[in-house]
């Protein structure tokens, strides 16, 4: 299983919500079957109490629908570790080191659809309960070997996305013979983070989207 994270900019004259709309109808259109919902969000924390003077690293964790039993916790240009889902109550405890950067949590959320081997995920980028762009996951499931499959789901991202596809992300690049493993869903989060962190930078303008 493969997937790539990319952000649609929002139609011209049209608002996230119509724009998801379109894209809803073009796969409906292409024969995608509605499979539920999804989410990914995150939220940011950074140290507190740094006597030497630099700038305070940031801790992101993140939930994923799609391991409800987990969450993965990223530190700033550190390692990462996954954790029991209930890592949240665990940062409350150590708020005396890490403080909840209060608005600047991120979410994705909307709904999954299948096409034959094609699982997609369209969703919607909220912060502070506003709309500031379109994501959409797409995976390929009945590949295990990330650089034979890029080329495939790049052609079938540009019959919805059209010039929108994105580039191919460093996990089909890093190991293009090597086999997917669970640890590569790292790879997935990381596009998501850096998606989200582009978000928190982002001036709110009417009508702004991500790009």
């Amino acid at each position: 299983m493969s997937s790539g994270v990319t952000c649609v900019p929002v139609a011209e004259g049209k608002s996230v919500q119509q724009t998801v709309d379109q894209l809803h109808k073009k796969l409906e259109q292409l024969g995608g079957v509605k499979q539920g919902s999804f989410f990914v969000d995150c939220e940011t924390y950074h140290t507190t109490g740094n006597a030497s003077g630099q700038p305070s690293k940031l801790l992101y964790v993140m939930h994923n629908s799609e391991t409800p039993l987990s969450c993965l916790a990223l530190y700033e240009g550190g390692p990462y570790l996954t954790a029991d889902a209930n890592f949240d109550v665990l940062m409350v405890k150590l708020k005396s080191h890490f403080q909840n950067a209060k608005g600047h949590k991120v979410e994705s959320r909307g709904a999954r659809y299948r096409y034959c081997d094609f699982l997609v995920k369209l969703g919607t980028v909220t912060m502070s309960s506003s709309a500031r762009g379109i994501s959409v996951e797409v995976e390929y499931c009945a590949c295990v070997v990330p650089g034979d499959c890029w080329n495939l789901m790049k052609e079938f991202m540009q019959s919805f996305l059209g010039s929108n596809a994105p580039e191919i992300p460093s996990v089909f690049t890093s190991k293009p013979e090597g086999l997917f493993a669970p640890a590569d869903c790292m790879d997935t989060m990381s596009q998501y983070l850096e998606l989200f962190s582009k978000v928190r930078k982002q001036q709110v303008l009417p009508g702004s989207s991500v790009r």
